[in-house]
């Protein structure tokens, strides 16, 4: 729901929007090439009206957006809250099974992630769907929270054990280098960022949705240049809450639907509301950023 503080400050915000010099669309990445085999048939695995109960690509800022220095009145303003459902972990899972009852049967379909899954398990390794296999993974999921709770090893599961496995020491592996400055940390094989300053801690980790295939997310070193906390994309028509430019178009930011849901951003780094608030307060303008690796089905 919409607080009564966003509700009274959203026309201010809209006006603001409107106002600001449009962005020439003419420079659009390329048209963005097939998603990965298994994943373009998973629909969310709960009943719903609509086909998509959170949208499944956010049309993200793909130019640099016009900078200024925002008003004391604009920054007083949050942003809305977002749907109280956004956040669920709600499986994606073959449209033949979206569940219809409250106690789903164990399915037999083997997932996309069903390897890793059955690593992270500690289960036989072989990438086929059985009665055991499904029986484990549907005891995790029931633990974590995650609906349906039917065993398929699909993309919402993996990345619950990915952020799992990475809480205690998101840099193990030792991908982001440490710097003696503030430094964000963006994995986009494990689609999972971070904040480090030297060895410690200050952020996460937290789940990210990084840029579908034909819009990646860039890779490298950047800085942050722009943090506009009532971005409205005017490329796209569409709110981009808490958004810290860190290259050309490029920003994190928050989502109004799921951080999980397929196939990507534009480009943008996408969080949930409440990790993006978090990173708002934590990151600050000349901050760096430091991307690597490849997003799953790129």
């Amino acid at each position: 729901m919409i607080s009564k503080t966003a509700q009274r400050g959203l026309p201010v915000l809209l006006a603001l929007a409107a106002a600001l010099p449009a962005v020439p669309a003419s420079a659009d990445p390329a048209p963005p090439r097939p998603a990965a085999p298994g994943t373009a048939a998973l629909v969310p695995g709960i009943p719903s009206a609509s086909p998509h109960p959170w949208q499944l690509d956010t049309p993200d800022q793909a130019l640099p957006p016009h900078v200024y220095t925002p008003s004391a009145a604009e920054d007083a303003i949050e942003p809305m809250d977002a749907p109280a459902a956004a956040d669920d972990l709600v499986e994606y899972v073959p449209r033949g099974e979206v569940a219809t009852k409250a106690a789903p049967a164990c399915t037999r379909s083997t997932g996309p992630y069903q390897r890793q899954v059955e690593r992270w398990l500690k289960r036989p390794v072989d990438g086929k769907q059985s009665a055991a296999d499904c029986r484990a993974v549907r005891a995790f999921q029931r633990k974590e929270g995650i609906r349906p709770a039917t065993g398929f090893a699909g993309p919402v599961t993996w990345a619950r054990m990915r952020l799992i496995s990475a809480r205690k020491n998101p840099n193990a592996a030792k991908k982001c280098p440490p710097r003696a400055y503030r430094l964000a940390c963006v994995d986009l094989t494990r689609q999972l960022m971070w904040v480090q300053k030297g060895k410690k801690r200050l952020l996460g980790p937290v789940p990210i949705r990084t840029g579908r295939a034909g819009y990646p997310t860039r890779t490298g070193w950047h800085k942050v240049y722009w943090k506009h906390k009532n971005h409205w994309s005017s490329l796209y028509d569409t709110p981009m809450p808490y958004s810290q430019f860190f290259n050309r178009g490029q920003a994190f930011h928050a989502i109004y639907g799921n951080v999980y849901s397929p196939p990507g951003s534009r480009g943008c780094v996408n969080l949930r509301l409440a990790d993006a608030r978090l990173l708002w307060k934590t990151l600050d303008k000349g901050d760096r950023v430091y991307v690597w690796g490849r997003k799953p089905g790129t």
